[in-house]
């Protein structure tokens, strides 16, 4: 009987599937190995499939790019919106020039910073 392993990343059961799958075993026997060895809730037989495919189609890398960069929050339309509440709302700082300049020059820095994460861009 074989030792489960809880808790395994997913780039190494992609990495099983990736040398199983080059050792021409068919997807459902490379699901049934995974099932016996990481648990049967390791992965589903349908994504067992879809990465098989993906292999087969050329892909090399078991790493998932889309998850490790942190999707951006701000974007063009978000800045827009923004410039424009503070357009439509600036007789209020008038009141008070001083705080719309503190306003005004917190602002500025906070697009600064977020164009920096951005990699000189905003997104």
């Amino acid at each position: 009987m074989f030792k489960t392993i809880e808790g395994a990343n997913d780039c190494e059961i992609w990495s099983v599937i990736h040398f199983l799958n080059a050792r021409n075993v068919l997807p459902s026997g490379i699901h049934h190995q995974i099932c016996k060895v990481y648990g049967d809730n390791a992965m589903s037989d349908g994504m067992v499939r879809k990465w098989v495919r993906m292999f087969n189609e050329g892909r090399e890398n078991v790493h998932n790019e889309t998850q490790s960069v942190r999707p951006s929050l701000v974007n063009d339309d978000l800045v827009r919106k923004v410039n424009e509440r503070v357009r439509d709302d600036v007789s209020q700082f008038l009141i008070c020039p001083c705080i719309f300049l503190r306003f005004q020059a917190l602002y500025s820095m906070t697009l600064s910073v977020v164009a920096n994460i951005a990699g000189g861009r905003i997104l």
